[in-house]
């Protein structure tokens, strides 16, 4: 038979601990700044391999929990990538003039932007002095007068050579009021008067005028009309001419100011696209001379030009502009909505109802400006935007940015603008966790093909020497950068401690380093309470103590509720078919473990092992899936050579919000060794554990919590001395109980048993041998297996005795 005290672990079992004279320092303020990034190589080499692919689809998709540093180490990733890398080029927009409704896009070498746009802005703003000057200047005047004399002078001539025609016929021409306009008309001579043929027609009417002679007039009016339109006509075609003529002269004169100006431009920007565009706009302005030196208008100061709207068309529109910019940008997207992260056009509305815009109103977004470079986004503040994670994915599969109006509250667009597309090379970093990478992988066929790289960080990593010193240097780093104390050898030992029981196992340490870093903020805070320079471990425990502090309402609300005994529970003493088991409650930043009560009660019956919680939908598929492993154990050890007719229930009493988990599986199967047997259960110690069909004790999560909540109970009962609590023995790797707890161990006024089989666990808890198996399959008598098997015997053979008599197969008692 096992004694306890052979299972039981010695004080330095249940806690590693972390010598402070081991680590070569006697405060951090010794140690040189790291900026490096702890404990993270198989996410920092898929982070630099993602980096250097610039294939089509290998964006990086960096998978972790928050709080290990994913943000952190990309930064520093990407400014030393950066900072090797070319810078990129601006990227322009440029009015098409002709087709206004689709602007033209330029790239051009960093800093070449912004020089276009002044190139532009000094052409525009010198223009129309230049021109007036011009269009003042005498030999202009000169020019322009004498080219209308002439033209006055044909028309005149063609005028005075149809009226010599007409006077030969009697006939006169004169100007006829039509509303406010007047118009050329051919009228007859009577009595040395013109007089218009509708009063000449009234005149024949009344008899004051023969009929035959204005038969004759009218015939020979229609004949001169006709030749009226024609000499109109040719009047109209040298006003025409005229006005083409100083339209000539205009361009003639201005030619040459403009063509220095877009010449040296020209000269300037070895690049087709604004070679072509310099043209458009040579001849646009020379189009467009009159409108644009606004005659007899009075000329805007010149802090007015820039929104005037005549010259708005020859502006140059820097969407993206990496003159100040060195190496490869790198942009962090807090906000990914849709405007922030592929631009927007901006609307006017120019008069109630009617909404505007140009290529002066393209916003960029985030894409752009990272192109060339890294964007990097959250997946959980990107994904619920509208329309962003569709178009994410349609920019990303044609490496094209196609900028549009988008308001997802204005269903009618508000104009036809359509920009050409930017071709991009941008490099994506996505953050986010590791489940929402498996959902998008598994269920978004175009995820796997856009993000090819996934960078996954770890939340733990191995407890080695180099990993302690790199803690401390991070405790050095934190404290300089944010001007907090700096920590002794004892701070930097407590606080690995801390990472430790973070971890969950001795052998590793937590990587939660914002969490480490708030224990040593809150150090800091508690040592300047004390007035003194440097953080000690005492500040550290003081800091952790403090933190677990605010967050213990609920659990100081049930230890209370046990101390009163409003939730049932033994520490002392000895009950047959009852065990305590253990429980943990994770409420999300804080995590604590207490005592449960299982109880069993079994009969004759075929109803096997019934969880209550399982019937009323209490529990959870785990669980579920330990009660059916019990039944198994009971087959394979009891019912070989008879019927199992069992009916039992087990019940966590008091639990009334659904359990979950199998680690209360071998607590079960001592309850019902407990109930058949007959032999009493201790009510000093509480089990944990997990177990398989062949009785095999497995391990569980949450150990630490599970025994220090049972060690609470017992310490405020009265600790007499043989409690403890029975955990798996693959669990030892995973202690980290608290200071207190080891002292008490050591003082051997508490126990941590850890155990490979039901059997052991048996043999502790009722302190009775578990039994062996005889060669004819019955087990030894007087032991805790042989007094179960000869209770299943008896049920077996009373269930054979009633079920002649038309038994329902229930329970019987």
């Amino acid at each position: 038979m096992i004694r306890p005290e052979d299972l039981a672990l010695k004080p330095e079992e249940v806690r590693w601990q972390c010598n402070p004279s081991t680590l070569g320092f006697s405060t951090t303020e010794e140690l040189e700044e790291k900026k490096e990034i702890i404990g993270q190589d198989r996410a920092v080499k898929a982070v630099v391999l993602g980096l250097n692919l610039r294939s089509k689809g290998y964006n990086i998709y960096v998978a972790g929990p928050p709080g290990t540093g994913k943000t952190t180490a990309i930064r520093r990733l990407l400014q030393k990538v950066g900072k090797e890398g070319p810078t990129p080029p601006d990227i322009c927009y440029l009015n098409n003039f002709n087709d206004p409704d689709n602007p033209t896009a330029v790239i051009l070498p960093a800093g070449k932007g912004v020089a276009l746009r002044r190139g532009m802005d000094d052409l525009v703003s010198q223009l129309r002095p230049n021109l007036a000057q011009i269009f003042e200047s005498d030999r202009f005047k000169e020019r322009t007068k004498a080219i209308v004399e002439e033209y006055k002078e044909r028309e005149k001539t063609i005028i005075r050579s149809f009226e010599e025609k007409i006077q030969a016929e009697n006939f006169a021409l004169v100007q006829v009021q039509i509303g406010p306009y007047s118009k050329p008309e051919i009228a007859p001579v009577i009595a040395e008067e013109a007089v218009t043929m509708e009063r000449l027609d009234s005149m024949t009417h009344q008899g004051q005028f023969k009929q035959e002679e204005f038969d004759r007039l009218k015939e020979k009016y229609k004949e001169l009309a006709s030749e009226l339109e024609e000499t109109l006509r040719k009047t109209r075609d040298i006003k025409k001419e005229l006005r083409n003529e100083l339209l000539k002269t205009q361009k003639e004169f201005a030619s040459p100011i403009i063509n220095d100006g877009l010449d040296d431009m020209k000269r300037e920007f070895d690049n087709e696209k604004v070679r072509e565009y310099l043209e458009q706009v040579r001849e646009e302005i020379l189009d467009n001379l009159e409108e644009l030196t606004n005659q007899g208008e009075e000329e805007p100061k010149a802090n007015q030009r820039g929104n005037d709207d005549k010259f708005r068309a020859y502006r140059v529109n820097v969407v993206v502009d990496n003159s100040h910019t060195k190496g490869l940008p790198a942009i962090f997207e807090t906000s990914p909505n849709y405007r922030n992260l592929f631009g927007t056009i901006e609307r006017v509305m120019e008069k109630p109802g009617f909404w505007s815009s140009d290529f002066t109103r393209i916003k960029t977004g985030s894409i752009l400006r990272a192109n060339g470079g890294c964007l990097i986004l959250n997946l959980l503040d990107m994904i619920v935007e509208p329309g962003v994670w569709a178009a994410l994915k349609r920019t990303l599969k044609h490496n094209k940015v196609d900028i549009q109006t988008y308001d997802p509250f204005y269903l009618v667009s508000a104009n036809a603008l359509k920009p050409e597309p930017i071709d991009i090379d941008v490099k994506v970093l996505m953050i986010g966790d590791s489940y929402s990478y498996n959902i998008l992988y598994s269920m978004d066929e175009d995820f796997r093909k856009i993000f090819k790289v996934k960078a996954e960080f770890n939340s733990i990593m191995p407890r080695e020497e180099e990993n302690v010193h790199r803690y401390a240097g991070f405790v050095c780093t934190l404290a300089r950068k944010e001007g907090l104390r700096q920590m002794d050898a004892s701070g930097v030992a407590a606080l690995v401690e801390y990472g430790v029981r973070r971890a969950g196992r001795q052998n590793k340490i937590t990587t939660y380093f914002s969490l480490v870093a708030d224990v040593h903020r809150e150090a800091n805070f508690w040592a300047g309470d004390e007035k003194v320079p440097v953080i000690s471990g005492s500040h550290v425990e003081k800091a952790i103590q403090e933190r677990d502090y605010r967050s213990q309402k609920i659990e100081d609300q049930l230890q209370e509720m046990m101390e009163e005994g409003t939730i049932l529970g033994d520490t002392e003493g000895c009950k047959v078919g009852q065990v305590n088991g253990l429980s943990v409650f994770d409420l999300g930043d804080y995590a604590f473990g207490r005592p449960t009560r299982i109880t069993t009660k079994t009969s004759v019956g075929q109803g096997g092992i019934v969880s209550i919680e399982r019937e009323v939908d209490l529990s959870g598929r785990i669980h579920d899936k330990g009660v059916l492993i019990l039944e198994g154990f009971f087959r394979h050890r009891f019912a070989q050579s008879k019927p199992l007719t069992l009916a039992a229930s087990i019940c966590f009493e008091q639990s009334y919000s659904g359990i979950d988990g199998d680690s209360a599986s071998s607590t079960e199967i001592y309850a019902l060794l407990s109930s058949l047997s007959g032999f009493p259960i201790r009510q000093d110690c509480a089990v944990t554990g997990s177990v398989n069909q062949h009785g095999e004790i497995q391990p569980i999560g949450g150990v630490n919590e599970k025994i220090e909540g049972f060690y609470h109970i017992c310490k405020a009962k009265g600790l007499t001395g043989t409690q403890g609590v029975l955990i798996p023995k693959l669990n030892i790797k995973d202690l980290m109980l608290k200071e207190e707890l080891v002292e008490v161990i050591r003082e051997g006024r508490f126990h941590v048993y850890a155990i490979s089989t039901i059997e052991e666990g048996i043999e502790i808890l009722t302190g009775i041998p578990a039994g062996s198996q005889n060669p004819d399959g019955s087990w030894e008598p007087k032991t805790v297996f042989g007094e179960v098997d000869s209770t299943l015997i008896r049920y077996a053979e009373v269930m054979k005795t009633y079920s002649g008599g038309g038994g329902d197969g229930r329970s019987v008692s």
